[in-house]
C-alpha cells in the first residue's frame, strides 16, 4: 500500500507501508487511539492489525495501555475472540497483528438491518455469554463491551478490542477521575467504583447490547452522556421492545449491583437448550466497511430504533428440478387467479385488480411451455410471480435491461421473461449473498459486480459466457458506461473493456488517493470522491470511464457522497456528525458551476437515495420516506412509512416505490407522500435471517419487479398501487 495521508484521529506525516513483516493493504476503520488495516503476513494470510498513532506512541502511559492490551488478547485468544498473531507494542509504531474475522459488527448489522429477531437474539446471548466465560477465565475483565466491539462471523459472535480491559493481577490502575469506556454500556460501579470493576461489568454491558440488538438503541438512552451515566446508576433500564421470553434475564444483567447479576455460567445454563444448537449462519457475514466507525463521545446516537415488520403466513409454492446448464430454459406452470383470489390449493396467490396473474417456478430443467400468462401489457411487461425451483436464502437482487430480467441469488445468475416471469436462463455463480444485480455492459451481461475475483460476462441472450479473465489482483469494481472500473488499494485504477476484457487503462486518478467510484444509468462519467479529515469539505471528480482522464475536479462544502445524475447535474447527500445521517441534499452543475444545497428539516438516518428528474428521494432508518425538490430547493414532504427500513428508493415520476424486509414493495404517491398501497409480505423458511441488502425495485413498460425473502420475484402494476 502506497504511503497516504492519515484519516484516523491524531496528526501523522503518512501510514505505514509495513507492521513488522505484515504488509498493510487496506484500511478497515479507525478509533480514537488507532487505525486497523487489513494485511497480508509473508505468506499470504490475512490478518488486521492495528497500528498506534503517532501522537499516543509517544505517550508512556499509552503505551502501558497498549502493552496490557496486547497480554490481554494473547490470554483470551480462542474460539471466542480474535487470535493474536504478532505485536511490537514497544516499536516505534506500536502494533499488534490478529487473525482476520469476516463479518459486521452488531453495530454495523443493526444499523443496516434493523433489530434482531428473538432467535436471533438468543443465540447472540448464548454466544456472548460463552465468550465471556472464557474471558473471565483467564482473570480478564473487557470493561468495553459494546455493539462495536462484537463481530459476527459466520461461526458466531467474537468479542474484540480489549483496549481498556484488566486483568485483575495487573498493576496498571485507571487514575482518579478519569472514566474510561462507552457510558450506554458501561456498569454502575464503572462510576461509582472504578478501581473495583469486577467480571460483573462485562454482565451488564451484555445486558445493555442485548437491548441495542433487539430494539436499536439502549436501555439507558440520551444524547448527553452525563444523562445516561445518571440513568446507568439511578434509573430503571427501559427494556419496550425486548422480547418477552427474554426480557427477565436481561433485566438480571443490568442489576445496579454487582452480586444480582448472572455469571455467564449461569446465563449459559439459561439458554442451554439454544447453545447446543447453535446456528451459526443465523449471522450472515458481509465485508468490513473501510470508514471509521467514529466511537468520539460516548453515546452511540446512530443506532436508530426500528420496529420489526409483523411475520406473515408463509404460503406453499411449486417447485420443479434443479437447472442443468446455463442456456437451459425452465419449466414454468401458470395459476389463473381471480380479482381477489386468496390462497387456493397450496399455490402462492397473487391478488391483481381486473385481471390475471400468473404463478411461475425458475430454476428447472425441461424446456419452456408456453401457456397463456398473466396479465400483459403491450411490449411484453406483465403481472407475475416467480417462485424459486432451488431452496436456499437471499433476496433477488434484479436490473432490467437487454429486454430482459437480470437476477441473482446466492449460487446463481439468471434471466426472467418480464412478460410471464419464464426463466430464459441460468449461470451458476459463487455461493455467496448478493448486495447487487448484474447489469449490462458493452453489450454483455456482467454477472457479478459485488464479487472481487476472475471477471466473465455472458451473452444476454443465452446466459453463456463470452469471456472470462484473470485480472491482477482489486478492491473495488464498478461498471460505468461500456467499461469496468476495478480500483486497486495502492490508488491504481485499470479500465477493462465490458464487450471483450481486455484492459484499456491503468493509471491513478490525480486528486483521489484511492478512488471507489459511483456511477449511474445514462451518464457519461463515473464519479469518485474524497473528503477531508475534518469532513469539512469533498473533493468530487469526474472520471472518463473509457480512457481515465479527469473530465472537471471540483471542491464543495461538506462530507459528501454522490447519489445521482440528471440533465447535466450530478446530486450528492451531505451527511453530518452522525455516521450515515443526510443532513442535506447538494446538487452541483459542472457546466456553470451552480452549487444548490437544500437542508434538511430532520435528517434522514443512513439514508438510501434515489433521483428522478430534479426531485431527490431518501429512505431512512426507522421508516422515514423523503422527498427533496430541488428546483424549488426545500423539502417537498416526509412519510413515515412503519417499516423498519427501506431500499433505496425508485420513482417513475408519479409514485415512488420501496421494497422492506419482509417483501413487501410500497407504493407511494409522488406528490403528495401519501401510501397508497403496499403487496403482501413474503418471507422465506429462513426467515431469522436478516436480509444484507434490500433490492431496489425496478421499474420497465409501466410494471414494478421486485425480490422477496422468499426468493420469489413478482411483478406488479405500476400504475394501480392501491390494487396490489
Amino acid at each position: 500500500m502506497a504511503p497516504q495521508p492519515n484519516a484516523g484521529a491524531g496528526a501523522e506525516a503518512e501510514l505505514p507501508e509495513y507492521a513488522g513483516h505484515y504488509r498493510l493493504e487496506s484500511c478497515l476503520g479507525s478509533g480514537g487511539m488507532g487505525v486497523v488495516h487489513l494485511a497480508r503476513s509473508t505468506s499470504g494470510m490475512r490478518v488486521a492489525v492495528k497500528v498506534v498513532h503517532a501522537s499516543y506512541a509517544r505517550d508512556p502511559e499509552f503505551r502501558g495501555r497498549f502493552r496490557q492490551e496486547v497480554a490481554a488478547a494473547r490470554r483470551v485468544s480462542g474460539a471466542f475472540t480474535a487470535p493474536v498473531v504478532d505485536a511490537d507494542p514497544d516499536g516505534g509504531r506500536p502494533w499488534m497483528a490478529t487473525l482476520y474475522i469476516p463479518g459486521p459488527t452488531l453495530s454495523e448489522q443493526v444499523k443496516r438491518n434493523g433489530p434482531m429477531d428473538p432467535d436471533q437474539l438468543r443465540r447472540l446471548m448464548a454466544g456472548l455469554a460463552e465468550a465471556l466465560r472464557d474471558i473471565h477465565r483467564v482473570g480478564v475483565v473487557h470493561r468495553d463491551l459494546k455493539p462495536s466491539n462484537v463481530l459476527l462471523a459466520e461461526d458466531g459472535p467474537k468479542v474484540i478490542d480489549f483496549g481498556i480491559s484488566r486483568p485483575k493481577d495487573s498493576e496498571l490502575r485507571t487514575e482518579t477521575g478519569k472514566l474510561i469506556g462507552t457510558p450506554p454500556f458501561m456498569a454502575p460501579e464503572q462510576f461509582r467504583r472504578p478501581r473495583e470493576v469486577g467480571p460483573a461489568a462485562d454482565v451488564f454491558a451484555l445486558g445493555s447490547l442485548m437491548v441495542h440488538a433487539a430494539t436499536g438503541r439502549g436501555p439507558f438512552d440520551s444524547d448527553s452522556p452525563y444523562v445516561v451515566a445518571y440513568q446507568v446508576v439511578h434509573d430503571e433500564p427501559d427494556l419496550t421492545g425486548v422480547p418477552e421470553t427474554l426480557a427477565p434475564l436481561v433485566l438480571r444483567c443490568l442489576a445496579k449491583e454487582p452480586g444480582d447479576r448472572p455469571t455467564p455460567d449461569e446465563l449459559m445454563r439459561e439458554l442451554r437448550s439454544v447453545a447446543a444448537a447453535y446456528d451459526t449462519q443465523v449471522f450472515i457475514p458481509a465485508q468490513r466497511v473501510r470508514a471509521a466507525e467514529g466511537e468520539a463521545g460516548a453515546v452511540d446516537v446512530r443506532e436508530v430504533p426500528a420496529v420489526r415488520e409483523a411475520a406473515a403466513v408463509r404460503e406453499a409454492a411449486a417447485e420443479s428440478a434443479p437447472g442443468r446448464g446455463a442456456d437451459v430454459p425452465a419449466r414454468w406452470s401458470v395459476r389463473r387467479l381471480g380479482r381477489r383470489t386468496g390462497l387456493v390449493a397450496g399455490a402462492v396467490s397473487l391478488a391483481v385488480l381486473g385481471g390475471l396473474a400468473s404463478v411461475q417456478v425458475f430454476g428447472g430443467a425441461e424446456p419452456a411451455r408456453k401457456a397463456p400468462a398473466g396479465r400483459s401489457a403491450p411490449g411484453g411487461f406483465g403481472v407475475w410471480e416467480a417462485a424459486p425451483a432451488s431452496k436456499g436464502a437471499g433476496m433477488p437482487q434484479c436490473s432490467y435491461a437487454a429486454r430482459v430480467l437480470l437476477c441473482a441469488r446466492p449460487g446463481v445468475v439468471f434471466a426472467l421473461d418480464p412478460a410471464d416471469g419464464g426463466t430464459l436462463w441460468r449461470h451458476e455463480a459463487e455461493e455467496a449473498v448478493r448486495s447487487e444485480p448484474p447489469g449490462v455492459s458493452g453489450g454483455l451481461v456482467q454477472p457479478a459486480l459485488d464479487r472481487i475475483g476472475t471477471l466473465e460476462a455472458l451473452d444476454p441472450a443465452t446466459g453463456r459466457q463470452v469471456w472470462q479473465e484473470d485480472v491482477p489482483e482489486y478492491d473495488g469494481v464498478r461498471v460505468a458506461g461500456d467499461t469496468l472500473l476495478l480500483t486497486r488499494s495502492d490508488g491504481t485504477v485499470t479500465g477493462v473493456d465490458s464487450a471483450s476484457g481486455d484492459v484499456e487503462w491503468s493509471h491513478r486518478i490525480p486528486g483521489q488517493a484511492v478512488p471507489y467510484f459511483s456511477a449511474f444509468a445514462g451518464d457519461p462519467s463515473a464519479y469518485a470522491v474524497s473528503a477531508a479529515g475534518d469532513g469539512g469539505r469533498t473533493r468530487v471528480t469526474a472520471v472518463d470511464p473509457a480512457t481515465g482522464d479527469v473530465r472537471w475536479d471540483a471542491e464543495l462544502a461538506g462530507s459528501l457522497t454522490p447519489v445521482g445524475a440528471a440533465d447535466g447535474s450530478v446530486y450528492l447527500v451531505a451527511g453530518g456528525a452522525v455516521y450515515g445521517d443526510a443532513k442535506a441534499v447538494v446538487r452541483y452543475t459542472p457546466g456553470t458551476g451552480d452549487v444548490r444545497r437544500v437542508k434538511l428539516p430532520v435528517p434522514v438516518a443512513q439514508a438510501e437515495a434515489g433521483v428522478r428528474g430534479d426531485t431527490v428521494y431518501l429512505m431512512g432508518a426507522g421508516g422515514s420516506l423523503v422527498a427533496v425538490d430541488m428546483a424549488a430547493g426545500k423539502q417537498r414532504w416526509r412519510l413515515e412509512t412503519g417499516v423498519s427500513r427501506g431500499s433505496a428508493p425508485a420513482s417513475d415520476g408519479r409514485h415512488v416505490y420501496v421494497s422492506a424486509p419482509d417483501g413487501r414493495l410500497l407504493g407511494v404517491d409522488a406528490r403528495a407522500g401519501r401510501l397508497l398501497g403496499q403487496t403482501r409480505p413474503r418471507l422465506g423458511a429462513e426467515s431469522d435471517r436478516v436480509p444484507a441488502a434490500l433490492p431496489r425495485p425496478v421499474l420497465a413498460g409501466g410494471h414494478v419487479y421486485a425480490g422477496a425473502p422468499d426468493g420469489t420475484v413478482f411483478g406488479v402494476a405500476g400504475l394501480d398501487p392501491a390494487g396490489w
